[in-house]
């Protein structure tokens, strides 16, 4: 096992893709390992040596590569990597300003190009005289003071006439202390002559470049020794993906074959050769980060106290114009100074807190029922294979033989070949449906199958395609590929029936346990000449038993299980299913009433039937107070419509004959009204007390 080599001082050097051994002395390409994120694994290995190595890398990588160095060597005493060289990133607004351009994205025209170079040492090529020296002003041809006469077509019987024209010019500085004005247009080209400007404008014009990002930087590789050593790293690649074909046996007995093929690209400038390629079966985390172009922190500018500028005031006027105000008229005189500091812009990202999106489920809504966590029927998944133990996060697949692959070339190439168990069906999703070909395969092998298409091959010829899922070993799935025409399946008749067995209370809800028996029957017609194995998927939850099939099968990727039913050639059969569901369910106590609770009781064990009974009595007595309450609120509004009634008899009447007696039967009823309310909130609050102690009683038969 190759060791990490010790004397690597920093973990954010790289080698990427160089373009294979040479005379160079680049480290040749010998491993690749892709994944399926996106991203690959690139290995070279070689001597290391004095000399250093140039190699080129796209600058979209390079950020990738520099985080991702790790250097491996089985002897590090004897070869070491001190480091690697490179030439710096540079943003779009830092190249501009390198340049002398505009920050504000403008084209990069000739004439922009000429003005990023007042000041430079130049050399111009007119005609064919070449003159040297510094650019002073580059004028365009609004502002030049430059005119000729452009000729104008003369019309019939008209004078020859010409247009004046502005024509932008260039002002040098010559080397003999001449100032010298060129039309732009007679100058043939231009060159810097100091060479760092030159470099500067070249690197700008590469980072402003529409292809900037696959510009080839040259690493150079800073390394001791002459031992063998291995140098990795990450870099983005196109994401391999898979493809199968299944060919099925002959025979049922007949064992069938799964042939896998991944498609690769590679998308570098270089080729590969002989290059040993793993195809790794996980999804490691890699991200992006700027670390190639150089940063610069934000530092406060401090100005002095006193205002000072930054121009003479002497140097274009003299105190006794400034003092008449003749520079600045009669306005008199303006003083403002002007300041600038430098600075730099930062970029990073951030690493922060990332939002993650929670799964769960309730237990089910007020009678809607779901599977009961106490009461155990039976497990359908236990149908199942064993699930496969993963070793790790991730499984790979080398292929056997090393690669050759062009540059920007694909490929598609097989790393799988493995005998499958497939059983060919018939597959129905639900009763009535059409019947879909369809084969039931268990993955045998020891490494995870990646999802892929798929397409089935069977008595000679194609059969059909589909798409396989990601599939552990020993993990089984349903695949359909096809309609079959021979076989149907109907539903003629079903019945369920429900028993409680348990109850709990929770946050005030009645907690039902209970099995749901279902029998149901269906016809099966099997009209070619070969015998069927019918598979029907079945819907119930997994705490379920199932009699009547000839077998039950799993669907790990559906996470369901199915019916099997054999039916041999041109036959017609009757085939009835009894499924035993344990489910739950929640009531509201209030809804349910006394009745229901007695009814909830009768098949419980003995401690729970004997705590519903007692709740279910002390519920009876609030129900009968709350009929009681009821009639009294109907005596109630008898008696208001009485009250109304006898006052305005006794208005009527006033002092008259009668009115004693109106006003005796008036306080009658409004007794009897008092009377009738006080009796009403007794009994509300009797009830309500029951009803509290119903709950009580219920509570105590825990969760």
């Amino acid at each position: 096992m190759a060791k990490l080599c010790s004397m690597l001082v920093s973990a954010t050097f790289v080698l990427v893709a160089a373009r294979g051994a040479g005379a160079d002395g680049s480290l040749p390409l010998r491993r690749v390992r892709l994944y399926e994120t996106g991203v690959g694994y690139f290995e070279r290995t070689g001597a290391v040596t004095g000399k250093p190595a140039a190699l080129p890398v796209p600058a979209g990588h390079l950020d990738d590569a520099l985080k991702t160095l790790v250097v491996l060597s089985d002897d590090p005493k004897n070869g070491s990597v001190a480091g690697v060289e490179f030439g710096s990133s540079v943003s779009r607004s830092m190249a501009r300003s390198m340049a002398g351009l505009t920050t504000d994205e403008a084209p990069l025209n000739l004439h922009a190009l000429l003005k990023s170079l007042k000041g430079a040492a130049v050399e111009l090529k007119v005609g064919t005289q070449t003159l040297g020296g510094k650019l002073v002003e580059l004028s365009d041809g609004a502002a030049s003071d430059l005119e000729e006469c452009v000729a104008v077509p003369a019309k019939a019987g008209e004078a020859p006439s010409c247009a004046v024209q502005k024509r932008p010019v260039v002002v040098i500085f010559t080397k003999a202390g001449e100032l010298r004005r060129i039309k732009v247009s007679e100058i043939a080209s231009v060159r810097p002559t100091d060479p760092a400007y030159a470099s500067r404008l070249g690197s700008a014009l590469d980072a402003l470049s529409d292809r900037s990002a696959r510009v080839m930087k040259d690493l150079r590789v800073l390394a001791k020794g002459g031992k063998s050593v291995s140098l990795g790293y990450v870099a983005e690649t196109p994401v391999w993906r898979v493809t199968y074909r299944l060919v099925l046996g002959a025979k049922a007995d007949d064992k069938s074959q799964i042939q896998g093929w991944a498609l690769l690209h590679n998308d570098t400038e270089e080729d590969w050769k002989a290059v040993q390629i793993d195809l790794v079966n996980g999804r490691p985390d890699s991200f992006l980060f700027p670390l190639a172009a150089p940063r610069y922190a934000k530092r406060e500018l401090v100005t002095p106290e006193s205002e000072l500028s930054t121009v003479p005031q002497l140097m274009e006027k003299t105190p006794d114009s400034m003092w008449t105000g003749d520079a600045y008229g009669a306005g008199g005189l303006g003083l403002s100074g002007i300041g600038e500091g430098g600075g730099g812009r930062g970029e990073g990202i951030g690493l922060g807190s990332v939002g993650t999106i929670g799964h769960g489920a309730g237990t089910g809504s007020l009678g809607a029922p779901s599977a009961s966590s106490m009461l155990s029927v039976g497990n359908l998944a236990s149908v199942a294979p064993a699930e496969g133990v993963e070793a790790g996060a991730m499984f790979r697949y080398t292929l056997k033989q090393p690669v050759d692959l062009r540059a920007h070339g694909s490929a598609l190439v097989p790393f799988l070949g493995d005998a499958v168990v497939a059983r060919r069906i018939a597959f129905f999703a639900a009763a009535g449906d059409s019947a879909r070909s369809a084969v039931h395969v268990t993955h045998q092998g020891n490494q995870t199958l990646p999802p892929g298409t798929l397409a089935v091959f069977a008595d000679g010829g194609f059969a059909g395609e589909s798409a396989l899922g990601r599939m552990k070993p020993r993990e089984t799935q349903i695949i359909q590929f096809g309609v079959d025409l021979d076989v149907e399946l109907k539903q003629d008749a079903a019945d369920s029936s429900d028993k409680t067995k348990l109850l709990g209370f929770e946050r005030g809800r009645l907690v039902e346990h209970f099995v749901r028996r279902h029998v149901v029957r269906y016809t099966l017609e099997n009209r070619s000449g070969s015998g069927r194995d019918v598979f029907l998927k079945l819907g119930y939850v997994n705490n379920a038993k199932v009699e009547g099939a000839d077998e039950l099968a799993w669907d790990s990727n559906a996470d369901r299980a199915s019916a099997v039913f054999k039916i041999g050639p041109r036959q017609k059969l009757e085939k009835k299913l009894y499924v035993d569901e344990g489910l739950t369910r929640r009531h509201d106590p209030k809804v349910l009433g006394s009745a229901r609770l007695k009814e909830l009781a009768a098949s419980l064990p003995a401690r729970q039937k004997k705590l519903v009974l007692e709740a279910a009595a002390l519920v009876l007595d609030a129900e009968v107070r709350r009929g009681a309450l009821e009639k009294r609120r109907a005596e109630r509004r008898e008696l208001s419509a009485e009250i109304v009634r006898l006052r305005e008899h006794a208005r009527a009447l006033s002092r008259g004959a009668g009115s004693e007696a109106i006003a005796k039967r008036l306080l009658a009823a409004e007794d009897r009204a008092q009377a009738v309310q006080k009796r009403s909130a007794e009994l509300e609050s009797e009830a309500g007390e029951r009803w509290r102690k119903a709950l009580a009683v219920l509570a105590r038969l825990g969760p």
